[in-house]
This record gives C-alpha cells, structure tokens and sequence, in this order.
C-alpha cells in the first residue's frame, strides 16, 4: 500500500494535519475545502502536550513553539478576584515531556498551510456526497468533479455531510447548556500575568485569559443559557451581553470587556455529538470533530483531531491487508478514547456550568483547598493515554 491517495474533504486542523502526515508517509494526497478562503473558526485553541507531540513528530516542533504562547502557570479565581489557587505548570511538563502552546487559531493555520502548501488546497469545493467500491472511494462535489482515491476522509467538522454517509443517518447536534464568547486581545499585566493561564469562576461561569504568540491573550467567557437565548444576539454586541452577564465581577474582568473588540469576538453557542458508533465505513473515515465533537471543556477537540492523524497514517503504513482494514484499525484505536474525551467533557461541562447548583459550588470549595496537582495530575493523565504517550 505504497502508492495510495487519499480524499480529504476539510482543510481545517484536522485535515491539514492528515494531509501533511499522508505526504510525509508517501502518499498522494489531494485536499479539499467548501469555502472561498480558509478562515479558522474560534480565536484560539490550548494546544496540549498530546498534540504538540504529534507536530513536532512531524517537524513541525520550531514553529509551534515560535507561535504558541509561553503558559507557564495556571490560577482560578473567584468572581471578586480572589486567588483560589495558582501554581506552576512545570511538574506537568516534567511529567509528560512537552510544553502545551496556547495559540491563535490563525496562526496554527497559516503554520499548517505552508506546511502542506496552500496552493495544493481546493477551495469553493462543496462536497455533496461519498460513494465507494470494493477498489475505491469517491467525493462528489456541487460543481460536478468528482475526486477519486483509495480512501476518503471527511474531516469536514461538526456539521459534517460524510458523518451521515458513514452512519447511514444524520447526526443530531446536543446543545450543552451554554454560550462561549472568545477573541484576542493585547498582553496587559492589569488583566493578568503575560504566563499565566487565568480562570474567574462564579454563578456557574467563567472568564478565561490565557497567552498566545504576539503578545496577545487568548480571553473566552462561558454564561449558561437556555437553548432559545443562545441563538439571539445583535451583531457588535458583546460587549452589552457580556457586561451584563459579568456585572460586579473583578476589575481585570471589567477592563478585559472594555478592551475587546466587538467586531472579532466569536460567539458560540456550544454543542458536542454523542459517541458515534462507528468512524469508518469501508473506504470511508471520519476524522476530528466529524467524528467526535466534543465541548471544549477539557480543551482537548483540536488535539483529538491532530491524534487522529497520526493514528489513521500510522493504520495505513503499518498493514499491507487492505485499506479497509488499516481503517478498521483506526477505527479501534480511536473509538475509546474520542468517546472517554466526549463524556468527560461533557461531565466537566456540566459541573462547571451549574447543572447540579451543589456539585458546581462544591467544585469552587475544592478549588480554594487545591495546590494544583489534583489538577495536573487529570491533565496529565489524559494527555499519556494519547498514541505518543
């Protein structure tokens, strides 16, 4: 199986990462993407030691390291700025061997464009079905081309039309409870220290600074929300929402509102799927959050995706039976752990956000006694259960 090519159908991390690792590994890979121009969604993303592994796997360790922010502690809050707890993250590190970057989303796709090379992406390549035979697999797009190959991947995000080729059924996506407003803003000592990943917590949300490459924080804000006020807001308005929402809470939560700029502030109502089943169908393979949406409340959905292309190329260079059952083989490598990631965030989301008021308050009591390592060590724990340990 030396001279395979590969569909991939989704130019976002995911599919970026797999195209990069297939051509590392020899194949013919050809890319495709439904928009005009590849624009990230989200403003940042904690990239964990799990994923980071995986790039510098790839060689691409010097450039993540060049864009992604220097994280070196962690404190939690409370919504007055108390310190509940605050700790250095390098007994972590220690423990599985790599920094995690925090980094903007932008710049982790441009770092994976020109890796791949950006000319080689399609673009304006709506893909509107998969169909398979015993020798091959292909994507069918709204313009009439038809893409022909071994194998098909559709890492073609939450919203994913191949998701329901491999079910045999559409998805239903599960709105978690909750709203995630994220953008960048410039480093500022007054809203928090330029290393430091920092977390106000209180009437089950959350304000959330944490630094990227540029000199610039990484701020998110999660405010539970029944599912009809999620969907309703003015464009512009974050700043409105989100003084109202965080009225009374610390200064530097204050000056972070203030400093955003409405206009790049994402808002994001948030979903995950449920544990799908199944990930591949003969010929045919999800990968990334087509597979496995998850909240982001482990910040674990990007690093998902970048292990997943390393395990599917892996499957493919380590069996000479068939691409069915290298796919097969991804499917039993990454099962188990995409759904164990999909639940625990989805347990986490709930505790964070006040489903059960006394789990959430118990949580915040257990914040103000902890030193950091009950903390870590879950971290810690789900980033050696990755393929790179």
């Amino acid at each position: 199986m030396n001279n395979l090519k590969v569909i991939i159908v989704g130019a976002g991390m995911g599919g970026l990462t797999t195209a990069i690792a297939l051509t590392q590994a020899g194949y013919r890979v050809e890319i495709y993407d439904l928009v005009r121009e590849l624009r990230p969604a989200g403003a940042g993303i904690s990239l964990w030691s799990n994923g980071v592994k995986v790039l510098n796997r790839l060689g691409l360790g010097e450039q993540i390291a060049a864009i992604g922010g220097p994280m070196e502690r962690m404190s939690y809050r409370s919504k007055t700025g108390d310190v509940l707890n605050d700790f250095s993250l390098d007994p972590l590190v220690e423990r599985v061997g790599q920094r995690p970057y925090p980094v903007a989303r932008t710049d982790l796709q441009t770092m994976l464009l020109n890796a791949f090379g950006a000319d080689k992406v399609q673009l304006k390549a709506k893909c509107v079905a998969v169909e398979q035979t015993a020798d091959s697999a292909t994507a069918i797009f709204e313009n009439g081309h038809r893409a022909t190959g071994d194998l098909v991947i559709g890492a073609d995000g939450t919203h994913s039309l191949i998701r329901n080729a491999v079910l045999g059924q559409p998805t239903e996506r599960r709105y978690a409870g909750y709203v995630n407003w994220n953008g960048l803003v410039p480093v500022d000592e007054e809203i928090a220290p330029a290393n430091s990943w920092v977390i106000y917590a209180g009437d089950a949300q959350r304000a959330s600074l944490m630094p990227v490459g540029g000199d610039r924080f990484y701020f998110f804000f999660d405010v539970p929300l029944p599912a009809s006020a999620a969907k309703t807001a003015s464009p512009g308005d974050a700043r409105t929402e989100l003084g109202h929402y965080f009225a009374g809470w610390a200064e530097p939560v204050q000056k972070l509102i203030q400093r955003l700029d409405p206009a790049t502030t994402n808002r994001v109502p948030i979903h995950d799927i449920e544990p799908l089943p199944k990930l591949v169908n003969g010929r045919i393979a999800l990968l990334g959050d087509a597979g496995h949406s998850t909240t982001p409340d482990l910040g674990q959905g990007g690093c998902q995706a970048i292990e997943d292309a390393w395990q599917i190329t892996n499957a493919l260079l380590t069996t000479n039976i068939s691409v069915a059952d290298a796919l097969q083989r991804y499917e039993s490598a990454r099962s188990d752990r995409t759904a164990e990631i999909i639940l625990k965030a989805r347990k986490r989301a709930d505790m964070i956000h006040g489903k059960d008021p006394a789990l959430t308050q118990q949580w915040y009591a257990d914040l103000a006694q902890a030193d950091g390592t009950g903390i870590m060590d879950a971290i810690g724990n789900i980033i050696l259960k990755g393929p790179m340990g």
